[in-house]
């Protein structure tokens, strides 16, 4: 087996998927922790349906580069999926259910009344769940990726404080002169790059897992949320470096792989959590 996959890593796609997925799981990983503690992972699910039916429109529409149109779509989205989570008529969580479900529905309409595929459960299977063409991607596409990423990280760096306090107590940071609203609306629009960037990867259903399941295995074993964060990205990078590996020496599905991997994952911190706990006792 490793002699196998020395052999594939030698092959440009393969480096090209595991910087990407690499990348997108260390973005995803470290908004994951605020989205998880705020209450926020629903949205996630909500974004990543979002991106499909954006991705439907792009593809009807036959556009050539679909990331310039699902991008600012998801991002807009984001804004407005946030603004309506704060009226009082409609709670956040019945926005994101309604824009989710609408956005999933209108995405596989278009898909079946205007696409020209012969193949219409294929391409909506691949979209859903994730697709091979992250093997096929161009060093154009890595670099975009890589640029995305590294503009995510710094901003996650730079507004560290800011982003912790409104996570932890966002009354006592209003209170304090931080602009919450502001704040809360970053995070929304860095998770929506994040998600528009994992649809390749893992595929829209699949993107949430991407998100949680390594905050949430963190979580387990550590309790400030520096060492959750630090322990999230690590967890999220190597469980998807292993899944892509697992994916292409054994020929399975690329995004389902990485998630069972991070559920593997999650059980095995469930353990440790509980052992330690055990221990303290």
């Amino acid at each position: 087996m490793m002699e196998t996959l020395r052999t594939y890593l030698q092959f440009p796609f393969v480096q090209y998927a595991l910087i990407v997925g690499v990348l997108i799981a260390l973005c995803s990983s470290m908004l994951g922790v605020t989205l998880v503690l705020k209450r926020f992972s629903f949205i996630g699910d909500g974004l990543s349906h979002v991106a499909f039916g954006a991705m439907a429109i792009a593809g009807v529409l036959h556009l050539a580069d679909e990331m310039l149109f699902v991008l600012p779509f998801t991002v807009i989205s984001a804004i407005l999926l946030l603004r309506t989570g704060q009226n009082t008529k409609i709670k956040g969580d019945a926005a994101i259910a309604m824009v989710s479900v609408g956005a999933l529905a209108m995405g596989y309409l278009l898909l079946s009344l205007f696409t020209s595929s012969g193949n219409l459960s294929g391409d909506v299977c691949t979209s859903l769940f994730g697709s091979t063409s992250i093997l096929t991607l161009s060093q154009t596409e890595v670099w975009l990726c890589v640029g995305l990423s590294i503009l995510v990280l710094l901003i996650f760096i730079y507004y560290y404080d800011k982003i912790f306090a409104v996570t932890f107590d966002e009354s006592f940071a209003r209170a304090s002169g931080t602009k919450a609203e502001a704040y809360n609306l970053l995070v929304a629009v860095v998770i929506a790059v994040i998600i528009v960037l994992a649809m390749n990867l893992v595929g829209s259903l699949l993107i949430s897992a991407l998100i949680i399941f390594p905050a949430m295995s963190a979580m387990r074993v550590f309790r400030s949320f520096r060492s959750v964060t630090v322990c999230s990205a690590v967890m999220s990078v190597t469980c998807a470096a292993l899944g892509i590996l697992v994916s292409i020496v054994g020929g399975t599905p690329l995004g389902s792989t990485i998630v069972a991997v991070d559920i593997a994952a999650f059980l095995i911190f469930s353990c440790i959590g509980k052992i330690q706990g055990g221990i303290a006792k």
